[in-house]
């Protein structure tokens, strides 16, 4: 079970490294937040993966519920941002 955790964690790293590739080579800018958006729900499910890797998901799922209240808030303030400029 530790093969296959470890497994999907490098995965889901080489998923946000192809995310952050489009973050800064994205032809528009709802492309960027798209990929903002998609990175920070590939860390909550890392983080989670982990969580379960290391037995202790109650830790974790505080951890990764705070990340994505925090990155929910992001590309809020930033599409406001985005409408007040345009």
């Amino acid at each position: 079970m530790k093969e296959f955790l470890t497994f999907t964690g490098v995965f889901l790293l080489c998923l946000v490294g192809v995310s952050f590739w489009r973050i800064l080579r994205g032809p528009t800018v709802y492309d960027r937040i798209v990929a903002s958006n998609f990175v920070g729900t590939l860390v909550l499910v890392l983080v989670t993966v982990c969580g379960v890797l290391y037995e202790r998901l109650d830790a974790f799922i505080d951890i990764a519920l705070l990340y994505s209240l925090l990155s929910f808030i992001g590309v809020l303030v930033l599409a406001k941002y985005l409408a007040h400029r345009g």
